[in-house]
């Protein structure tokens, strides 16, 4: 138990609030009939818990350090399972999205703690392990949300996919308290609020302007003051950064290109690997009829992939370089979602199978590692910002996804329907429509829109992939540890060098 305890501890709590980000996936149709609720209210549904977790990641971890990490992480599944007890009462969309963002900050704090909470108690070659397992199971939440809430949506109901985790939150903090040490970071830090709010707003706006695109155009003044907003929030943002003593996100990593390279790979991984998964899953449910768990299962061709890739990848593809793995990867999302971009009135899900296939593929590749290449590429003493960072930009692409796959199903639904016909059927409401278009109208315009959305996310997990390949250069040093540049060291790595080289010095005079 001492040994792994910790590890299953915090990988309990991170399954649960992953499988959070898609596990009301294929239960927004039923969500929408039993509160009334619009395409906006299903995006929120899902942004609200993106979005409050992207925005306080970093906060919440620079709180973790001054306050105790383990404190903090044990609040926040408190916090989780008070906001899924309120999801599961909803009764209405604006509770509901309330809720979720209430969910999203409990996330946010467990989210935050879990690499510190493993660096403090794995060393070495156990740390490597421990961040390969935290890995894959971040990878296999996500794939897996999909097909637990259709099971749980299509069982006791679509309430009960938020009633789960009041029981798994009871044992994380039990199991939390009970073999998890305390730790914190470096004395005399400060936490960086004036950051965490210009962050927040900037994610904040841009989202809510990337939503507001998709109903009023790219183009419209209230769209456009929005995004102007999250200009000036960034600007803020970064101008408090170079100020602060103790910065959320130092900007100067950035001009490092392998970080800067990783941050572009997490944030498209999340928005073309998963971002897309809500639509289709209204498309499977309203215009093919299936049910939740029918719907969900769909989706078990792109778990089992990550499953099967994620596991076999730690073994096999050991000491392979990070812009290999995770460039490589986004390049097989990339031509998953192109393999799905081939739909018709006439389409079946089977003609979904071979793209996930390839999108779950490109996961298994990715997830595992990313943290990982993160960590590697900056020094030492950022190895917990870079934690936070990559967390948060993949939390922040899943959100942007969302919101930007949104628009683009609209947009390309409008040239077959009417403005208020395309936001009705992108919502899941196919029923109260056939009667005025007919149900080969419907579905053609549907497929049509999916189509322009995976070509969308192909794009996006193509473009980041060759940036990841041409910024991410990673060596392995002569101990076998992977450095986060062509002959440098990271600090942990050159005191290992110097332990080793200092051993056998004592032992070659012994």
């Amino acid at each position: 138990m001492r040994t792994w305890g910790p590890l299953t501890a915090v990988c309990l709590s991170t399954f649960m609030l992953l499988l959070d980000v898609t596990i009301a996936v294929v239960a927004l149709p039923d969500m929408a009939r039993a509160l009334d609720g619009s395409l906006g209210d299903l995006q929120w549904v899902m942004d609200g818990y993106a979005l409050a977790l992207a925005a306080l990641l970093l906060g919440l971890g620079a709180a973790a350090d001054v306050l105790g990490r383990r404190r903090v992480h044990v609040v926040g599944v408190v916090v989780f399972a008070v906001a899924s007890l309120l999801c599961g009462l909803a009764t209405g969309p604006g509770m509901l999205v309330a809720a979720r963002g209430l969910q999203g900050i409990g996330a946010a704090a467990m989210f935050a703690t879990t690499l510190p909470l493993l660096g403090s108690v794995y060393q070495g070659k156990r740390r490597s392990m421990a961040l390969g397992v935290w890995g894959a199971v971040s990878g296999a939440a996500a794939a897996v949300g999909p097909i637990v809430g259709g099971l749980l949506t299509d069982g006791p109901g679509w309430r009960w996919i938020f009633y789960v985790n009041l029981p798994v939150s009871v044992a994380a903090v039990w199991l939390t308290l009970r073999v998890v040490p305390e730790s914190r970071g470096a004395r005399g830090r400060r936490v960086d609020w004036a950051g965490t709010v210009t962050f927040a707003a900037f994610a904040g706006a841009v989202t809510y302007g990337a939503v507001r695109a998709g109903s009023h155009g790219w183009s419209a003044s209230g769209t456009l003051v929005w995004f102007a907003a999250a200009v000036v929030a960034l600007g803020c943002f970064l101008v408090v950064e170079r100020r602060a003593a103790d910065p959320l996100l130092d900007p100067r990593l950035f001009l490092r290109p392998a970080f800067s390279g990783v941050m572009a790979g997490a944030l498209a991984f999340n928005a073309a690997a998963f971002g897309v998964m809500a639509y289709t899953s209204i498309w499977l449910q309203t215009l093919l009829g299936m049910s939740p768990v029918r719907g969900g299962a769909v989706f078990l061709w792109l778990s089992l992939a990550s499953f099967v890739v994620a596991a076999a990848g730690g073994r096999l593809l050991h000491g392979v370089p990070a812009r290999f793995t995770i460039g490589g990867g986004l390049l097989l999302i990339g031509a998953g979602q192109y393999c799905m971009a081939v739909l018709d009135a006439g389409s079946t899900a089977g003609a979904l199978v071979p793209g996930l296939v390839l999108v779950g593929v490109g996961t298994g590749l990715v997830s595992p590692g990313i943290a990982g290449a993160a960590l590697a590429a900056v020094p030492q003493e950022r190895a917990g910002m870079a934690g936070g960072a990559v967390n948060t930009f993949r939390q922040l692409g899943y959100a942007l996804g969302i919101a930007l796959w949104g628009t683009v199903l609209t947009s390309r639904m409008r040239d077959t329907l009417p403005q208020e016909a395309a936001h009705a059927l992108a919502g899941g409401g196919a029923g109260a429509l056939r009667s005025a278009f007919g149900e080969e109208r419907l579905r053609a315009a549907f497929a049509d829109g999916l189509d322009a959305v995976a070509v969308a996310a192909g794009s996006t997990a193509l473009v980041a992939g060759v940036l990841v390949l041409a910024l991410v250069r990673r060596a392995v040093t002569k101990t076998g540890v992977t450095a986060s540049a062509p002959g440098t060291l990271t600090e942990e790595t050159a005191e290992e060098t110097r332990e080793e080289t200092k051993q056998a010095w004592t032992t070659r005079r012994g």
